[in-house]
């Protein structure tokens, strides 16, 4: 009988050695062939040998890891895109299928990443499970999402805690136009060569299935969570940062209009808003302090959704009372961190912190103008005389607030930007935030709504607060913002166009109210009125030009004739 063939002794090292560095070249060609958007001529070997081994054995090198993880995330990337776009390799289609199902057991190779030593490994691995998770689609097992909620609740490690929010945050605000790091290379034209097999996808299928599935494990775990988070500020130490904020930004996520959740999938969010309030102390740090009031921000929309409302949430208008009564009763504002620096802003260390101070600015205007907002719906219900008399009374009561309020937050600003002390909150809040389009249109709709709402409402002569008119005139705050763009009807032009900001609603209102309040107009305006008004006209004449190619994006026409109203009664007057 002959003996059985004895197998070849493998030489440690020299087998592995090459294995590794086999392993190595192919993900340089997997990567190399993804930049160009095809992998048909790779072989079969080499597009699975990558995918075999564990990227957490002991034998794998940070940089052969992290080549590993990178080349997960750009497969996924380059697949969701060509989806998008009606098309995809025939080949990346297949590899990206073989992962999705599992096969490989990626998602227990990502998550184990979780707690590399690394943290550039850990982030990688992090935004290559969450573009993993969004190209999967409807293969999404509901149990993987299930167990990153679970690893971020049962982990005492906060790297492990903010692995799991992260991932969950990015498939949240994940949206299917995003840019992509190809159109650097060639733009959205960007095909597979000819040789390419493609095949046709359909262009329509999007991530809202996988958003949802995230969106319903969040919702049964959101109360442990927040507790979890809250223990973590009140124990704040350096290590917990990353996990803080990563939980708030994925809060701001699941909350935000630009996530496109419906109303059902984001209600359950919205509570404990009241806590996060309360967190904002003078012991938490400047980068907690920011992503708090982004959050709070974010709830009370106001350029966007609110102001547009006819009847508001009672969630935002919970929150704006907190906020107005926390800086009317409870000194919020004598809790910013800003206040560490020398009480003049200067850009360097110590100096304050601009920004933060914006965003808290933002945020109690916007509480105003809320409650005022939702004061006046609710006297607009008002039928009878008795209800009439109340809503009057209510109103009072709201002035006086609302007077406190604005004269803290303007001692707040002036302590701490060297601003003129006679420049009421109407002028300052332009020259605030001049730097950004934003935050700028949106204080100042804010700073408009509340006057209309309280200084210019239809109530019993004597009643209404004249300070108030000059402390938020909309009238100062249009001619400093006409100074701040300089007189350029084009930078009003762009802001109209563009859909980054709510300037239409802004212009629209501005509009309506110098056609009631001209006279105002026209004195608080001043040697500043021929300036003014020629800016307006010269706007006009370029919409006009717009309009009649048939080129302006959407229906101008009431700003159009709001302007030509405003350019009559600038014509007789001047006559």
């Amino acid at each position: 009988m002959a003996e059985p063939v004895k197998k070849r002794l493998r030489v440690a090292g020299k087998d592995e050695a090459e294995e590794e560095e086999a392993t190595g070249n192919d993900l340089m060609e997997f990567q190399q062939n993804l930049l160009n958007q095809c992998l048909c001529c790779m072989s079969e070997s080499s597009l699975r040998r990558p995918f075999r081994d564990k990227p957490t054995d002991t034998s794998w090198t940070r940089d052969r890891t992290l080549q590993f993880v990178g080349s997960i995330q750009l497969l996924c990337e380059v697949a969701m895109k060509q989806t998008s776009r009606g098309f995809v390799c025939s080949r990346i289609g297949d590899v990206c299928d073989a992962l999705t199902r599992n096969e490989h057991g990626l998602i227990d190779k990502l998550v184990e990443l979780s707690s590399h030593s690394d943290r550039f490994v850990c982030f990688a691995a992090s935004r290559a499970l969450s573009a993993f998770l969004l190209v999967s689609k409807t293969n999404v097992d509901p149990f993987w999402l299930q167990n990153l909620a679970d690893n971020a609740l049962s982990t005492s490690q906060p790297r492990q805690m903010c692995f799991s929010l992260d991932v969950i945050r990015r498939i949240v605000e994940y949206k299917e136009c995003d840019g992509h790091v190809l159109e650097e290379r060639g733009g959205s034209d960007d095909k597979p060569s000819s040789s390419c097999n493609v095949l046709m996808t359909d262009p329509e299928a999007d991530c809202s299935q996988v958003k949802s599935l995230c969106v319903k494990v969040l919702e049964a775990k959101w109360p442990a969570l927040v507790t979890k988070f809250d223990s973590l500020v009140s124990s704040y130490a350096s290590e917990h940062e990353a996990t803080v904020v990563t939980f708030l930004e994925l809060w701001e996520a699941l909350i935000s209009v630009k996530a496109n959740l419906s109303v059902a999938d984001t209600k359950p969010f919205y509570a404990h808003l009241d806590n996060v309030v309360m967190l904002l102390a003078p012991n938490v740090p400047p980068v907690v302090w920011k992503s708090i009031l982004n959050l709070l921000n974010e709830v009370l929309c106001y350029g966007s959704t609110l102001a547009l409302q006819d009847v508001l949430a009672e969630e935002p208008c919970a929150l704006a009372h907190l906020v107005v009564r926390g800086v009317k009763d409870s000194r919020l504002l004598d809790g910013l961190p800003y206040r560490g620096g020398s009480g003049r802003f200067g850009g360097g260390v110590g100096d304050g912190d601009k920004p933060l101070l914006k965003k808290i600015v933002l945020l109690v205007l916007k509480a105003v103008a809320v409650t005022v907002k939702e004061t006046r719906c609710d006297s607009s219900d008002s039928s009878l005389s008795s209800d009439a008399d109340e809503a009057d009374a209510d109103m009072a009561l709201i002035e006086r607030s609302i007077r406190e309020v604005l004269r803290k937050l303007d001692q707040c600003v002036k302590a701490l930007v060297p601003f003129h002390p006679e420049t009421p909150v109407a002028q300052w809040v332009v020259q605030l935030f001049a730097d950004q389009d934003d935050a700028l249109i949106e204080s100042m709709v804010c700073c408009l709504d509340t006057a209309v709402g309280l200084v210019y409402r239809d109530s019993p002569v004597g009643q209404v607060d004249t300070s108030l008119r000059r402390i938020l005139s909309p009238s100062a705050t249009f001619v400093e913002f006409v100074k701040a763009v300089s007189h350029e009807p084009d930078v009003l032009l762009d802001l109209l166009v563009s859909n980054e900001t709510c300037f239409l609603l802004y212009l629209l209102r501005t509009l309506k109210f110098v056609r009631r309040n001209w006279e105002e107009f026209v004195r608080e305006c001043g040697a500043e009125l021929d300036n003014v008004m020629t800016m307006l006209i010269r706007l006009r004449l370029a919409i006009d030009r717009l309009v009649s190619k048939d080129l302006f994006p959407y229906n101008i026409g009431p700003v159009l004739r709001l302007l030509e109203k405003c350019e009559s009664m600038y014509e007789g007057n001047t006559q």
